[in-house]
């Protein structure tokens, strides 16, 4: 069965004075118990209500948006030579309004939208504002569901606010981009730290100048939103949906926004909505080790690695040699940090492990010019597709009250380093990047709504990005949330554990409940 959280306030019985003048009594005021004999007799707490029942897939969208065909131009971006028989895919555009919470207005925004699919009830997918923008990551996730979903449902990807095809968040100075990327991962120094917060500086200012009270509209408060506006333009009642890593918080929030239009959604991962942005970089800096390990495991499980019998030793080793010397690459020379963070990228989809090998390999070898192309699309961009670093880590600042001062980024770095020595240094210095931004307005939500209907929570045993006990924290807090968990390694488990997506296409497609803690094999 379901789990079902509950949550009782605290009751709270005033003693009150009696007092009986001589000569006259004033009106009672004695609280709501009764008394039998000498003992006091309580009324029993309310029962907290039970979830929402699942919602009915109910009526088809309306024709609207002005959905244009869009086939070849996405066939051609997701890197594929042929699509399934019958496929296609058409883009349209949703305007939102882009005022930040609290703000009167500050103009609107377009929304880049995908959709794909012969079915009629539209099922939306918001993926991680850190990954591919959601159209394209909607469609390469079509080639990989069951044909039912693609029967029943309009699948419709979105590009977050300030990424991929929608009006682009662009505003950092390109130096400050590739001191930010290719920062020393093992900084620990203030001096050290200060420079990478003078790019920080410039980087904010530039940004606060450019989009002024803008700024703070790229967030996943005014996200949630815009999947509203979504809703009400596709003219349906609730909203279906899919969110993959932290795009399943966009979903979080739209419940406790949106509750009475929340209808059949699957969470693939989750952020941990007990800790703070620090305890969630301690977590997730944990599972990075873990699934390199998991990495090197496989590399050194089949025929020789090219990495040697001990791939770790291998990258620390470069990594070590290229603090000081950074390794040629196509544009730009490849440093440490680059490194680290083409290996964090790499690490989210094991399918395409063996291209991180040949890339550390060859930067072993001194040539950095294929870890170098895997962090391109965070520096660089054109028209259609902006450099990500900038839609990152704004809408990341503007959803975390945490700002840590100087000094104790310092700590902070020094600890995650030595616990974490690959991967610590630039998830620590992640949480410096926000140091100078302003202060958003509020918190977002923790689940809390003890009336929303059931939503599986699908954990990943070893996931680089949402580590898989902050999932299950997701899924304790929501009122019904079922657990079902995949024991493979990566980003998500929808399209790569056929167990995984068929429980989510059962539920999705026809309301059938995951069994509570369902296990997948990896």
């Amino acid at each position: 069965m379901p789990r079902i959280t509950h949550r009782a306030g605290a009751l709270l019985l005033p003693l009150v004075l009696l007092i009986v003048a001589a000569c006259s009594a004033g009106p009672s005021e004695r609280p709501a118990v009764a008394y039998r004999g000498s003992q006091q007799q309580v009324p029993p707490a309310p029962a907290p209500p039970e979830p929402a029942p699942l919602p009915p897939l109910g009526p088809p969208a309306q024709q609207a948006l002005g959905w244009q065909d869009c086939t070849e131009r996405t066939r051609l971006e997701i890197g594929v030579s042929t699509l399934p028989e019958g496929m296609s895919f058409s883009c349209s555009r949703l305007l939102t309004s882009l005022s930040p919470p609290g703000a009167i207005s500050s103009g609107t925004s377009r929304i880049s939208l995908l959709s794909v699919g012969s079915g009629s009830i539209p099922l939306v997918v918001v993926n991680d504002i850190r990954g591919v923008p959601g159209t394209a990551f909607t469609a390469r996730l079509a080639l990989k569901l069951p044909p039912e979903m693609l029967e029943t449902f309009r699948i419709i990807g979105m590009d977050r606010r300030g990424s991929g095809r929608s009006d682009p968040a662009t505003c950092f100075p390109p130096a400050a981009r590739e001191t930010i990327v290719g920062f020393d991962p093992r900084a620990t120094e203030r001096a050290a730290l200060d420079r990478l917060l003078d790019s920080v500086r410039s980087a904010s200012q530039e940004c606060l100048l450019e989009l002024e009270k803008r700024a703070q509209a790229y967030d996943t408060w005014r996200t949630a939103a815009d999947l509203e506006e979504l809703r009400i333009e596709l003219g349906v009642p609730r909203l279906h949906a899919i969110g993959r890593g932290e795009g399943s918080r966009v979903l979080a929030t739209y419940a406790q926004r949106y509750p009475r239009s929340v209808g059949r959604m699957v969470f693939d991962g989750a952020p941990d909505p007990t800790l703070d942005a620090l305890g969630r970089t301690k977590k997730q800096a944990r599972e990075a080790e873990r699934t390199f390990d998991a990495f090197a495991a496989q590399c050194t499980a089949g025929n020789a690695c090219p990495l040697g019998p001990d791939p770790r030793r291998t990258v620390e080793d470069l990594i070590e040699r290229t603090r000081a010397t950074p390794l040629p690459g196509a544009g730009s020379p490849v440093t440490a940090g680059t490194i680290v963070r083409a290996i964090l990228l790499g690490l989210t989809d094991p399918d395409r492990w063996h291209e991180l090998v040949q890339a550390l390999d060859a930067a072993d070898r001194g040539d950095g010019t294929m870890l170098g192309r895997m962090v391109a699309p965070l520096l660089h961009g054109d028209a259609a597709h902006p450099p990500g670093l900038d839609s990152r880590v704004i809408t990341r600042c503007n959803d975390t009250t945490l700002r840590v001062p100087p000094q104790r980024g310092v700590g902070i770095a020094t600890e995650l380093v030595d616990r974490f020595p690959l991967f610590g240094g630039v998830l620590a210095q992640q949480l410096v990047q926000c140091s100078l931004w302003p202060v958003p307005q509020r918190s977002l939500p923790v689940p809390s709504n003890p009336a929303l209907p059931p939503i599986p929570v699908i954990t990943t045993a070893t996931d680089p990005l949402t580590p898989a006990l902050g999932s299950e924290h997701m899924a304790d807090r929501l009122a019904a949330g079922i657990t079902v968990t995949w024991q493979g390694t990566g980003h998500g488990a929808l399209g790569r554990s056929r167990c995984a997506t068929l429980n989510a296409s059962g539920f999705l497609v026809h309301g059938a409940l995951p069994a509570e803690n369902t296990a997948c094999p990896a």
